[in-house]
């Protein structure tokens, strides 16, 4: 038996590639899809089921094109209905991947077909579970986004409540927690950086999984202080209810060189949004105006979930040269599937051919002290969580999530200062600033850990976020 867990730090989030006597399971795939083809393959094996834990929100699950190539069968909890060719398991109903046997217990809450699969090994004995949004390590997952009709979140916080306390809880502690995501998913409000745990850690250090906790303690926990998910989640959930096309197509449509000429007729003419990709240093010294700036390097396709609104919008890009393809790939994990075309050479074909670009003033945190003792204006795009622990003092916090809702607070002539944790975040909020025509922004480089290091008075007390 082999389990190997493959995990994507952009979109924090775990797949799984389980292996016995020739067969495989693949839980919660990605959605491009050779890799566990390959593996397979390696393994001289033959992918047998493609179990899906949820309607995932977050990103774009490859369980139909895995399932187109391969022929394994895709496997939904209790209660899914699909537009594609799909088995719907009942509870606790067995599948055989060689030696082993994969349970699926339904554990609505996060979703009502909310479903952990629990594999035995050769033995019979249990040794995991899949966790899926339903136990996280640390944390579980969030109950309001599946509410529907009469059901609300805290219907749903209930049944999670009742789900984790019948079908996890009981097992016995050594067996190996899988989830399907890890800090920085939007899915949960304080996941664990650490992707893999045993139940009995969990039942120690995990809130959600007190023995002594009442449901209504654990409706109260779990629902308090949940931020709006973002704007991305609910066109995720349809395609992979209903379906998607490719990613072989989109990135095939997508990797079209563009001459500068040609770039600006395409972004002209279907009013597409300019999308730089290139690392935040690069993008300060010189961008193209109007453009849009989030980082390959960070969390890439989640920030263009929660920032680009329309999954639909026309996209053109910029990137670093060898890149095309990554970029595009990301952003169809997110559902982002409109890409026009890229700019060949990149932005130095833009300044090679004399076209007008702008710059953004980055300054030192240094600097920023000297400003505030000069009455500077200063805005803090950290979450709210961050901003609370520690900030600087009499400055207010417009998380970059939801930097739409706090541009009235930006003032149009006077320079005002913007910084996040580490510098990329307060780039993209920049970049979005200067698009909407406020070129008095200044961003500080190296964020809160370079301002830190200074004399700057700061605030660590607890506090609320405007």
């Amino acid at each position: 038996m082999k389990i190997e867990q493959i995990y994507t730090n952009c979109l924090s989030q775990g797949a799984y590639y389980i292996e016995s006597n020739g067969e495989v399971a693949i839980i919660d795939p990605l959605r491009e899809v050779q890799s566990y083809i390959d593996k397979a393959k390696e393994d001289e094996a033959t992918i047998k089921y493609i179990f899906e834990t949820h309607f995932h929100a977050d990103f774009v699950s490859g369980h139909i094109t895995l399932a187109e190539k391969t022929g394994a069968i895709i496997v939904y909890g209790p209660t899914a209905t699909t537009n594609f060719n799909s088995h719907i398991a009942k509870d606790s109903e067995v599948f055989k991947i060689g030696n082993i046997e994969i349970v699926a217990l339904h554990t609505p809450g996060h979703t009502m077909e909310s479903t952990t699969y629990l594999l035995k090994d050769e033995n019979g004995k249990d040794h995991a579970i899949f966790s899926g949004d339903t136990l996280f390590i640390g944390d579980v997952g969030r109950p309001d986004l599946a509410q529907k009709g009469d059901i609300t979140q805290e219907d749903l916080a209930g049944f999670l409540y009742e789900s984790l306390r019948t079908k996890i809880m009981p097992l016995h502690d050594d067996v190996i927690v899988y989830p399907a995501h890890g800090a920085g998913s939007a899915c949960g409000k304080h996941l664990s950086k650490e992707t893999v745990s045993t139940l009995g850690n969990q039942k120690k250090t995990n809130y959600a999984l007190r023995a002594d906790m009442t449901k209504e303690e654990f409706v109260k926990e779990v629902t308090d202080g949940l931020l709006p998910p973002p704007e991305y989640f609910p066109l995720n959930v349809k395609l992979n209810k209903e379906g998607y096309d490719s990613i072989d197509n989109i990135i095939e449509r997508g990797t079209k060189a563009l001459s500068v000429d040609e770039f600006e007729y395409v972004s002209n003419k279907y009013e597409a949004l300019i999308l730089d990709v290139r690392h935040q240093s690069d993008f300060i010294q010189g961008f193209i105006p109007q453009s849009i700036f989030i980082g390959l390097n960070g969390s890439f396709a989640p920030w263009v979930g929660a920032l680009i609104r329309d999954t639909e919008q026309p996209i053109v890009l910029v990137t670093p040269e060898g890149k095309e393809k990554e970029a595009i790939t990301r952003l169809a994990r997110v559902g982002f599937d409109n890409v026009l075309g890229y700019l060949e050479g990149s932005f130095e074909s833009w300044k090679a051919a004399n076209k007008e670009f702008d710059t953004l003033l980055s300054v030192s945190a240094s600097h920023l002290e000297k400003a505030i003792s000069e009455q500077a204006t200063v805005f803090d795009v950290r979450k709210p969580g961050e901003y609370n622990s520690d900030h600087i003092k009499n400055v207010e916090n417009t998380p970059l999530d939801y930097l739409n809702d706090y541009i009235s607070m930006f003032p149009n002539t006077n320079d005002f200062y913007i910084h996040c944790a580490g510098g990329y975040r307060s780039v993209i909020a920049a970049s979005i600033l200067k698009s909407r025509g406020f070129h008095n922004v200044i961003d500080v480089a190296g964020g809160y850990k370079a301002i830190k290091e200074t004399n700057i008075q700061r605030d660590q007390s607890l506090c609320v976020s405007k």
